[in-house]
């Protein structure tokens, strides 16, 4: 009892430990309550907020530390939303985004301007400022899209684009009008402004790619990563405000550049994911719901006025600019539902501006009362004006992503759904192909496919064993399931005892009807044991999509995937799969996809593409100088990944220059990562090499494919002859 009064448990708490403990249960629970009654677990937050900070029972006050996390939340939203989006459906769509983040300014700004200077009477000047704050967002409602999976649907990339418009020209607004009130405006005013913002611009977006991708070369640890992602982040941030830009811009362009770093199925996302949503960005909502006063409704009939005025105006425009964007660019009715409801959200930069405009005097009346270019009135609307719109943007946008993913045409990601019955296997070696093998094999599955990878390691049971062969393969199955379940993959780990590994992995691969099988190069490739006898048998005696890798550099700090396919391969059975086995590596790294081929093979890649509706960035090239391909090392650059489609003897895409493969490339490309990738073929064939001859010799083995039924007659006509 005298420890607990040694405690203060006055209002407002003051105990970090108290606080803490208080906030994290609000995190926990409130969602938790809330979602019964159907209603978003942002609201909950932002209520939850209201209840506990100073207009409500006080336990809170919005001190240093609320706003601490509160603004790394902010950031943290627009860093994701940077760091989630689809580059190259954001680029494909300039235009669509370039229209809609100047209507979405616009609409609010114009009517909002009029609004308040005919409406409530305000100057034109504080008129201009007020309607800058209308035409502002927050994506307080952005991790539901992510919660539904639609983060990369057009209409969520508008509102992303969007946002960086409008809020770039609210605060430069904002900047004017606060420097023409200190008569700060001038010609030298703008030059800085503009050289700031290209200085910054080009620090970010060509200083910080090769510093990110020597990073992630030199350093694998997963929280040395994380934490140097955290720092860039908040770097970024800086640099935007001491270029004059808010801190919002610096967070969302760091997400933007290390875009192409971070895989989406890597266990680096789901780390940022997963501390962002957990702690930073609940953090931020409750601490928008502490600064809702909802007792400004009961201070008479001006602060009602304004505050009618100031949501109808702003919940009005921004639906007409989803409405008019829509209508021009024939999206759907629920994609217009999604960008009203991210769009619509008032929270950060509103209030931001109107803090800004309600602290300059202007002037003072003769009782000696300061004049300020926002009065209270105004800062109480804006309040109710961050209560009402987080509400209905957590409502518009809940029901629409639900309806987007629940209906046939939102699914469609269709290989997606495919491949939950296609399965991956990959062989592992030792402990440092652990994370380079299971990278790739997890970038080879689509990113909502819930098909499990399979781990795979063969145990010599005649000699392993005795050498401790059983305790290390198990150390690295453990290290690979652990690897893989930190990006929220299922990794089913196989520890197979064989006299040899090639029957081994054959085995696993029948009795667990393997679609694709990974193996990693052996280290002692050379000119004349290139795949090893391990890979060559597994070729022979596997008719199912093989991949063999050979990893150089970290497979997030590569700029391009480029595919070499031999003439023909358009005939083969497995040619549509490995095509968008390649197309997902290249979506999930977000890297350019090269393809060299013969013009036939070209026009069919192209036809995919088409029919796929493919949103990355896909080159096609001509190409026939396979007599040289030594040469072809020229075109490749140093982080350029090389994926060369090979093909099995006696198939219709076999050609003799791809036995050279072998001899040029531990040669020629030794600089470079390689994926050399060998079709699914139909297994046309017969098996003799278990059938002995009456004199006791085995009959040489048969493994090859057999184009037609009469080659297959033929073989069995000269075999009984022999018997």
């Amino acid at each position: 009892m005298l420890l607990l009064a040694s405690l203060d448990f006055s209002l407002p708490l003051t105990n970090p430990v108290i606080i803490f403990s208080l906030v994290l249960f609000i995190i926990l629970f409130a969602p938790i309550l809330l979602n019964k009654i159907k209603v978003p677990h942002i609201i909950g937050l932002i209520v939850a907020g209201i209840l506990v900070g100073p207009y409500g029972f006080n336990f809170l006050t919005r001190d240093s530390s609320i706003v601490l996390f509160g603004t790394v939340g902010l950031l943290y939203i627009m860093f994701l939303a940077g760091l989630e989006i689809d580059l190259a459906e954001f680029k494909k769509n300039t235009k669509k985004i370039l229209f809609f983040g100047l209507a979405t300014f616009a609409l609010p700004f114009v009517f909002g301007t009029l609004a308040s200077y005919y409406l409530l009477g305000y100057s034109f000047m504080s008129s201009m400022l007020l309607a800058s704050m209308f035409s502002t967002h927050t994506l307080v409602a952005y991790p539901i899209a992510s919660k539904y999976g639609i983060i990369r649907n057009k209409a969520v990339t508008l509102v992303i684009g969007g946002t960086m418009i409008t809020d770039i020209l609210a605060l430069l607004i904002l900047a004017i009008i606060a420097g023409m009130t200190k008569e700060d405006v001038s010609s030298m005013f703008w030059v800085k402004l503009g050289v700031s913002t290209i200085a910054f611009v080009g620090i970010i977006f060509f200083l910080f790619p090769p510093v990110i991708r020597w990073f992630f070369k030199k350093f694998e640890d997963s929280i040395s990563q994380y934490i140097f992602v955290l720092a860039t982040v908040f770097l970024s941030a800086f640099l935007a405000e001491a270029a004059g830009i808010e801190a919002i811009i610096g967070a969302f362009f760091s997400g933007l550049v290390l875009n192409k770093f971070i895989p989406h199925q890597s266990a680096l996302m789901n780390r940022i994911n997963f501390v962002g949503n957990a702690i930073f960005i609940p953090f931020f909502l409750i601490g928008v719901g502490m600064l809702v006063d909802v007792k400004v409704i009961m201070k008479g009939w001006d602060a009602l006025k304004v505050a009618g005025v100031i949501i109808s105006v702003a919940i009005v425009t921004k639906y007409l600019a989803a409405w008019i964007t829509q209508r021009v660019f024939g999206m759907s009715v629920q994609q217009r539902r999604l960008m009203f409801g991210l769009s619509t959200a008032h929270a950060a930069a509103t209030l931001a501006i109107i803090l800004v405009g309600y602290n300059i005097i202007i002037g003072e009346t003769a009782a000696g009362v300061p004049i300020r270019l926002l009065n209270e009135d105004v800062l109480n609307g804006t309040i109710l004006l961050i209560l009402f719109s987080c509400a209905i943007s957590s409502f518009v946008v809940e029901k629409a992503a639900r309806t987007i993913v629940t209906a046939p045409e939102g699914h469609l990601d269709e290989d997606a759904t495919s491949s939950n019955d296609e399965k991956i296997l990959v062989s592992i070696l030792n402990m440092e192909m652990v994370v380079p093998m299971m990278d790739l094999a997890l970038m080879l599955k689509p990113g909502k496919s819930k098909a499990p990878v399979y781990a795979l390691q063969v145990v010599d049971d005649t000699q392993d064993n005795k050498n401790g062969g059983v305790a290390m393969s198990k150390k690295v199955l453990d290290r690979a399931v652990m690897h893989g379940s930190a990006s929220e993959n299922t990794i089913i780990p196989i520890i197979r005892y064989d006299a040899n590994i090639a029957n081994g992995m054959i085995y696993t691969i029948k009795e667990q009807q393997i679609t694709d099988t990974l193996i990693g190069l052996h280290q002692q490739a050379n000119q004349q044991v290139f795949f090893g006898a391990t890979a060559e048998k597994v070729l022979r005696r596997n008719w199912g999509n093989v991949y063999i890798y050979k990893p150089i550099q970290p497979f997030n700090t590569l700029k391009r995937i480029v595919t070499l396919v031999p003439d023909k391969a358009e005939t083969e059975p497995g040619f549509v799969h490995w095509y968008k086995r390649i197309t997902t590596i290249a979506a999930e790294s977000g890297m350019p996809l090269y393809f060299y081929s013969s013009s036939n093979v070209l026009e069919e890649l192209q036809l995919l593409s088409i029919q796929a509706n493919i949103q990355i960035q896909i080159h096609f090239k001509e190409y026939t100088h396979w007599d040289y391909f030594a040469d072809f090392s020229k075109e490749l650059k140093a982080d350029d990944f090389l994926v060369l489609v090979t093909a099995r003897k006696n198939t219709s895409s076999y050609q003799t220059y791809l036995n050279k493969l072998s001899q040029d490339l531990p040669i020629h490309f030794t600089e470079n990562s390689f994926l050399i990738l060998y079709p699914e073929q139909l297994e046309i064939g017969i098996n003799m090499e278990n059938i002995e001859q009456s004199d006791g010799a085995l009959i040489e083995t048969i493994t090859d494919k057999i184009e037609a039924i009469g080659n297959v007659g033929r073989s069995l006509k000269n075999l009984f002859k022999k018997k």
